[in-house]
C-alpha cells in the first residue's frame, strides 16, 4: 500500500475493482439472513452492523480475479465466508464479554448469552446450506475443515488461558486457527472456483494464510494499545481472560527473572487497572517493536506468495492489502 495510499484510498480502489460483484455477494448475504420469526429478524439485521469492511469477501473476490474471473459460484461462496465469520464474532463476544463491536451494541451485551450462541449457531448451518446449493460437495467440505479449524483455534486458545509459559510457536499455532484459516479459505476458494491451477491454488492459501497471521498479531497490538472509542470495540479482553499474545510472550521471553515474576503477578489477578500496570514494563522492552517487526514478516510473505499469479490490478491489491493489515490503527 506504502506509505501514501490510505485505508479510504485503497477501499476506494477495491470499490473501483470489483464494487458491483462485491455488491452482487451483499445481495446474496442479505437475502440469506433473513426469517419469518420477528425475535430472530431483529438479531440478524442487527449483526449485519458488525460487517465492517468485509475483508473476507473481499480476498476471496479479489482472489478469483486474479486467477480466472469471477463468476456467479464466487457471490455465494463469499456470503458464505461472511457468515461464517460474522458467526466466529458473535461467539467471540460471548467468550470476552465484549461489549461493543464496530460501535455498536454486541449482541450478549443487547440480549443475552443465550441469543448469541444460538444466532452464531444459525450462520455457521446457514453458510453450509448456503454453501451445498452450488451442488458441489468440494466447497462444503473445504469450508466445512475450514471452520473446524477455527473452533479449534478458539478451544486451544481457551486452554492455554493463563498459561504464562506460552511459547510464540504455540501462539502462531493458534492463530493460524482462529484467524488465518479463514482468510486462507477465502483466498483459496478464490482460485478453486476461478478454475486456477493446482500452483496458482496452493499461492492463494499461502497469502491468505500469511496475511491472516500479520492481521491478527497487529490485532493483538491493539487490543493492547488500541483507543477502545476510536477503534469501535471492547479492548483489553485479551488481558482480562489472561490470553498471552505475542507482545506479552517476548516480553516476558526477556526479562529478568524477578522482573518476570512481577509481570507474572500482574498477569495472574487481571483487573482493569492491569494495562496500566504493565505500560511501564512494555515501554522499557522491545516487546511492540518485535511483534510489529513479526506482522512485518508475515505480511512479506504473503506479498511473495502472489510471485507466480499473473500481474493484474486485484493482484496489486491484493499486495496492497497486506500493508494495510499491519498499519491499520481501526
Amino acid at each position: 500500500m506504502g506509505d501514501h495510499l490510505t485505508t479510504h484510498d485503497l477501499l476506494a480502489r477495491v470499490e473501483e475493482l470489483i464494487g458491483g460483484e462485491l455488491e452482487q455477494a451483499e445481495l446474496v448475504f442479505l437475502s440469506e439472513v433473513s426469517s419469518k420469526h420477528p425475535y430472530v429478524h431483529d438479531v440478524l439485521q442487527h449483526i449485519t452492523r458488525f460487517q465492517g469492511k468485509r475483508l473476507r469477501p473481499i480476498l476471496l473476490l479479489l482472489s478469483a480475479a486474479a486467477t480466472g474471473g469471477i463468476n456467479d459460484s464466487h457471490y455465494v461462496l463469499a456470503s458464505a465466508v461472511e457468515m461464517i465469520h460474522l458467526a466466529t464474532l458473535v461467539h467471540d463476544d460471548v467468550l470476552d464479554d465484549a461489549i461493543i463491536r464496530r460501535h455498536v451494541a454486541t449482541v450478549n451485551s443487547r440480549w443475552n448469552n443465550e441469543t448469541s450462541v444460538l444466532v452464531g449457531d444459525f450462520l455457521f448451518t446457514h453458510a453450509f446450506h448456503l454453501t451445498a446449493s452450488l451442488g458441489d460437495a468440494r466447497a462444503c467440505r473445504l469450508i466445512g475443515r475450514a471452520t473446524n479449524l477455527v473452533c479449534e483455534g478458539e478451544l486451544a486458545q481457551i486452554y492455554e488461558r493463563g498459561n504464562l509459559d506460552l511459547s510464540e510457536e504455540q501462539y502462531l499455532q493458534i492463530i493460524n486457527g482462529k484467524t488465518a484459516e479463514l482468510c486462507a479459505i477465502s483466498t483459496q476458494l478464490g482460485a478453486i472456483y476461478a478454475d486456477a491451477d493446482e500452483k496458482i491454488i496452493q499461492a492463494m492459501d499461502d497469502y491468505g494464510r500469511a496475511l491472516g497471521v500479520a492481521f491478527q498479531i497487529t490485532d493483538d497490538l491493539l487490543d493492547l494499545l488500541g483507543n477502545e472509542e476510536q477503534m469501535g470495540k471492547s479492548l483489553g479482553s485479551d488481558l482480562q481472560k489472561e490470553k498471552l499474545t505475542l507482545p506479552l510472550i517476548r516480553l516476558l521471553d526477556q526479562s529478568n527473572q524477578d522482573t518476570q515474576a512481577m509481570i507474572q503477578e500482574i498477569l495472574s489477578q487481571p483487573d482493569e487497572q492491569t494495562k496500566s500496570r504493565l505500560a511501564q514494563f512494555i515501554k522499557n522492552s522491545d516487546a511492540i517493536e518485535y511483534a510489529g517487526n513479526r506482522a512485518r514478516e508475515f505480511a512479506k510473505q504473503a506479498r511473495e506468495a502472489l510471485k507466480d499469479c499473473p500481474e493484474s490490478q486485484a493482484r496489486q491489491i491484493l499486495e496492497e492489502l497486506t500493508e494495510f493489515a499491519i498499519q491499520r490503527s481501526i
